[in-house]
């Protein structure tokens, strides 16, 4: 069975198993961004929100979730908004401690339980990857099913941050303006830190080092899985003689990515890389949601898939 039938069946299930298990809207989350699941007021005009997002475990990157939450709320402030992880190890990890939050799937099932008959889903993915053509495919599915008791009208996905020649656009000027701090000179980098991934979507990272170059001669992108490399952007540093670099995660939240590969005294971390050529890291240990200047690109998107659903 290939992915688009795994998704299907997955959907379907989801669908017959939730009425017959005893779900109870009283089910609990206590994640700062779950709700109890009471009775909902449905209406066409307020489709509910679902955002999605790889998530993470560590409580001070979930700070990032705070600002995007505030600022969707802000954006629509009639509308249900809630969240979903995409990972299950994340999830399993944070069940343990109390903490239970939804697939993408469930979240779904969830809202089709609760009779909502429109869905706008926001992925806060940073490239539309191989996780976010999941999504898309899965979340999409719970639009074809017929014939169920609160059967969706319309499901729309909007894309990840980097979808787009002026969303990259604006993502290196946020950066630029907003986060990189005030007290970097022009003879020092900016090294953004990406996750990389084997799916074709790798290739923005190239488009993201080719437009940082050009807002920025002394700024670079990297890549954790593949290229560029921090041994590529360290040997262009050392060629241009920079003896400085502010180290950013280029991911939506702080996690342990940025915490272990890039800002930590670990042997093979983009700060240790660095080091070992003379080279000074300034890591800057937030997650690009904790900037307003960049959520607001997801909330222009989404009040674009707002208005097709109305």
């Amino acid at each position: 069975m290939d992915r688009y039938g795994k998704g299907l069946l997955c959907a379907l299930l989801f669908a017959l198993v939730l009425p017959m298990s005893g779900y109870s809207h009283s089910h609990s989350h206590s994640h700062s961004h779950s709700h109890d699941h009471g009775p909902v007021a449905v209406s066409d005009k307020n489709p509910a929100i679902l955002l999605v997002t790889f998530g993470t475990s560590i409580p001070r990157a979930q700070e990032a979730f705070v600002t995007i939450e505030k600022q969707m709320k802000a954006a629509f402030p009639d509308t249900e908004i809630r969240w979903a992880y995409t990972s299950s190890i994340i999830r399993e990890k944070l069940a343990k401690s109390g903490t239970e939050i939804d697939s993408p799937e469930l979240a779904m099932a969830r809202l089709m339980e609760d009779g909502y008959s429109k869905v706008a889903v926001q992925s806060l993915h940073m490239i539309p990857g191989a996780e976010f053509h999941e999504v898309f495919v899965n979340t999409k599915l719970f639009e074809q099913m017929i014939g169920w008791r609160h059967s969706f009208d319309k499901v729309e996905v909007s894309y990840p941050l980097l979808s787009s020649n002026a969303a990259m656009d604006a993502v290196i000027h946020a950066i630029l303006t907003n986060i990189v701090p005030s007290e970097r000179q022009a003879d020092e980098a900016v090294v953004l830190m990406g996750h990389g991934t084997h799916h074709p979507s790798d290739a923005i990272y190239f488009a993201m080092m080719y437009k940082a170059q050009q807002a920025d001669k002394n700024m670079y992108v990297g890549s954790l899985s593949d290229s560029p490399s921090i041994e590529e952007i360290r040997d262009a540093l050392v060629e241009k003689g920079i003896k400085k670099a502010y180290l950013i995660p280029l991911m939506t939240v702080a996690g342990d990515h940025a915490i272990n590969d890039m800002a930590s005294d670990d042997e093979g971390s983009w700060k240790s890389v660095l080091a070992e050529v003379g080279i000074e890291s300034v890591p800057v240990l937030k997650g690009l949601a904790e900037f307003d200047a960049i959520v607001d690109i997801w909330v222009a998107n989404m009040k674009d898939i707002m208005e097709e659903l109305h």
